[in-house]
Parts: C-alpha cells; structure tokens; sequence
C-alpha cells in the first residue's frame, strides 16, 4: 500500500490554492482583455509541467488527475441540471429541442465518421471521439455570455448546449465503451447492450431521481420547523450531488447520469433555492475545472502536437467545423435574428468537457482507449486557438452603457419589463434609505433589499450575480 506523502500533498495544495488566487485576481483583468481563462491556465500548466519547471506531472494513470476529472464532470453536470431555468425552456423550447437534438446528434455523428476514415479506430472508438467532440465547454463559454450586447436568443441556446449537451453525449460514450471492452471477450460485441442500457438509461437516472427527491423533501422539512442558514444550504444541495454519484456506483449504474438526473429533480420540483447555491456551486465547479486545465496544461494537452499529421488536422478541422455545418441548417429556419444565428453557429468551443469525457474509457483501461486522447487533444488545442481568437477580437465592443463613466444608466419601468421580456437576467435591488423601507407599504415583487449606506458589502453579502442586469430603485 502507497503510504501518504505529506510533501506531495502539501504541492497539490499549493497548485490548487495558486489557481484560486489567480482565478480571482485576474478575472477581471481576463474579462477586460478578452483572454480566456483557459489559456492562461494552460499556460500555467505548461510553466509547471516538465515542459518547464518541472515542478508538476500530471500522466493519464495519476490517481489524482482521475479524482480531479471526476469531480469536475459530477460537479459540472449537476450545477448545470440545477441552473435549468423552466420558463426560459418553455419559451425557447424549439430552439432547445433543435441544438440538443440534431445539432448535438448529427454533430456527433459527423464526427464519427471522421474518426473511422482519417483515424482508422474502430466504430465503438470513434463513437467515443465523436460524442467526446461534440460536447461544447461551459467554461470558455461563460467568456461569451458573460459580455453585453450577446442577444438573448444566443445566450440562452449557448448556455443551454454547453449546459445540457454532456446529458445527450455521455449514453454514447458509456454504450461505446461497453462495447468497446466486449470486443475480444465475446464474439458477439453487441451482448453487453442490455445491462448498460439498463445501468445508463434506467437504473443511473432512478437512483438520481430518488436521491434529488428524497434530499430536497428533508431540506423543506427542516427549513419548515427549524429554519436553515445560507451557507449550509448552499453546502447541503451540493451533497446531493455527490450522494446521487455515489448511490448510483455503488449499484454499478451510472453515477453521472444519476448526478445529472438529480440535479433535474431539485429544478423540476420548484424548491426554492438560496442564489448563494447556484454562486457557490458555479464557483467550485469552475475552480476544479480551471485546476484540471493546470493538469492537462503540464503535459498532457500537448500529446495533441505528437500525432500531427495531414490525417490528423483533418480530422481536428472536422471535430472543430462539424457543428457549424449542422447548425447551419438546423437553425436555417429557427426564426432568429442575424446576429443570434451567427453567434450560436459559429462559436461553440471544445476544452476541459471533452478531455474528461474522452478520458473516460482511458480511466477504464479499456483498449484504443489512450490512443483516442491525443487526437481530441489536438481538437481541443485547435479550438482554444480559434474561440480564443474569437473572444479576444471582441474585446471593448461590448456596447458602452450611456449616462455615465461608471456604467450606470436609467431604465423607465417600460424598458426593465422589456429586458425581462427578452429574457435577460434582471434583478431589482430595494436602496430606499432605511426609514423610507420601513414605512412603505409596498415592495417591487422580487426585489432584493440593498443597504444604500454600504451597497457593495451589502450586494457582496447576498452573493449577487456581476454579470447580470441590477436595476435599483429608491421610490
């Protein structure tokens, strides 16, 4: 048995409180410049990696690079589940149902059939790379949705895809990968179908569900007789998560799909949940997420520039421009506007979410399954260049607030009811003086209750979104 190496846990720590410190200290400066997280922690990885100081190494067998990618997929797949938002899907449902369904499945398929021609894998092995490939990452989204002036047609469809779509690539991975290591165990390679469609599609999903409902019923109960703080709620949802993940492993179902299902459950039973869950479930799954960049920055990323080849940037060029195609038709007659169709069609990233689902069959020691990370990470290496480039160049043409220097602008009660309508996130802060609060008689519905004596402490305390629309009133 390995014994414990106080040194090395305490470099882990280092490494993880490093891109903590960087995460925030540079956000905004990253925000500002159009430079994209990922980039840089890559480029961080790279520095610490044997590439550079030789400080770190992260290889596809490390226990910890398998904890790591784990975590972050679980976490990634229930904050996204839980951040559905029900009436925006009800009004953009044909949008949602034309991205996850044709723009996510024949992208995959297009893909699929790239790996068999240039790469000469096997169909259970480009199955993999074509549905590893086909997932969009919600990290270097976020550097889109987070900017002004993104309509609220392309925000919605892009936060939905890079949300939602692991949900409709995972089964293909997981059935992929059974079949993959029936091959020279049995002759006939389609046998392990059944059980894994049971595990994937049924017992996975009923574990989750009940873990969610159960979870969500006993959190009412205690906030109804004995109330509960902020914090420990937010702490509380999230150990649904790792709960559903953990029930469902331990009946050899499929834990993400149980995690995801959960996270469904919570949304779809209408339970009122804290805003501090969804920051803090956002915050940490971002944290880990950036973290995996720093691992694969330091020496696996760059397994990408080994398998260059003219077959091999084809098929990268195929993996990055597949989508677009797609989307191209699919959403030829979707009503939108010209710069919503341009926005959702041509920017969809591949990073960290694709890495972690291609490592899935490595991690499983399963056969063709090291031979497959490269090529998605060329992919990935490709499309960090290209969206990178793309958020980059929109740096400072974000449309510039009128009314003053410091962003603030005035909106009649007709415009906010405009910006809600067309689905923007508002929320309305109350920054009536105390006295004035205390004697009114009536509240906008949903305001929240600003300190206007100390409103960036007050604001911070209630964990309010930056990047949304807040609209404050004294009257």
């Amino acid at each position: 048995m390995e014994s414990f190496n106080p040194a090395a846990f305490a470099g882990t720590l280092a490494l993880l409180g490093i891109v903590i410190l960087l995460a925030g200290a540079l956000s905004g400066m990253l925000d500002r410049w159009g430079v994209p997280q990922v980039a840089l922690f890559l480029a961080l990885g790279t520095l610490l990696g044997p590439f550079g100081l030789g400080l770190i190494s992260f290889p596809l067998d490390s226990a910890m690079l398998g904890g790591v990618a784990t975590l972050s997929l679980v976490l990634v797949l229930f904050t996204d589940a839980v951040s559905v938002d029900r009436a925006q899907l009800r009004q953009h449902l044909k949008l949602a149902l034309v991205v996850l369904g044709p723009g996510t499945v024949l992208t995959t398929l297009l893909i699929t059939l790239a790996a068999r021609a240039l790469l000469s894998v096997s169909w259970p092995a480009a199955f993999i790379l074509g549905a590893a490939l086909a997932s969009t990452d919600p990290v270097m989204m976020r550097g889109l949705l987070r900017r002004r002036g993104v309509p609220a047609s392309a925000r919605y469809a892009l936060g939905l895809e890079s949300g939602l779509n692991d949900v409709v690539v995972l089964p293909i991975v997981l059935v992929a990968m059974a079949i993959l290591a029936a091959q020279g165990v049995e002759s006939d390679g389609l046998s392990p179908l059944g059980p894994v469609a049971l595990n994937v599609f049924l017992l996975g999903p009923a574990a989750g569900a009940l873990v969610g409902f159960l979870s969500v019923r006993g959190m009412v109960l205690v906030r109804r007789h004995f109330g509960m703080r902020r914090d420990y709620e937010s702490l509380y949802v999230l150990a649904v998560a790792f709960t559903a993940f953990a029930a469902a492993e331990f009946l050899h179902a499929s834990g993400f799909m149980a995690v995801f299902t959960a996270g469904l459950v919570i949304t779809f039973l209408d339970v009122e949940l804290c805003d501090c869950f969804h920051d803090y479930g956002e915050a940490t799954s971002e944290m880990l997420l950036l973290f995996a960049f720093v691992a694969f920055g330091s020496t696996l990323i760059w397994t990408g520039l080994e398998v260059v080849s003219v077959r091999a940037l084809l098929f990268a060029l195929v993996g990055l421009g597949a989508r677009t195609v797609v989307l191209l038709a699919a959403l030829a007659r979707a009503g939108l506007d010209r710069q919503s169709y341009w926005t959702i069609v041509l920017f969809g990233p591949r990073a960290l979410s694709s890495l972690l689902l291609v490592l899935l069959p490595v991690f499983a020691g399963l056969p063709e399954g090291r031979a497959l990370f490269p090529y998605a990470a060329l992919t990935v290496l490709l499309s960090v260049v290209v969206h990178g480039a793309v958020l980059f160049g929109l740096r400072g043409r974000e449309p510039s607030p009128a009314g003053s220097d410091q962003g603030a602008i005035r909106l009649s009660l007709a415009e906010v009811s405009e910006l809600q309508r067309q689905g923007e996130p508002v929320r309305l802060l109350d920054v009536r003086t105390e006295r004035g609060w205390q004697l009114a008689d009536t509240m906008a519905r949903g305001a929240v209750r600003v300190d206007p004596t100390r409103p960036v402490e007050s604001a911070a305390e209630q964990a309010l979104p930056k990047h949304d629309w807040l609209v404050a009133y004294c009257a």
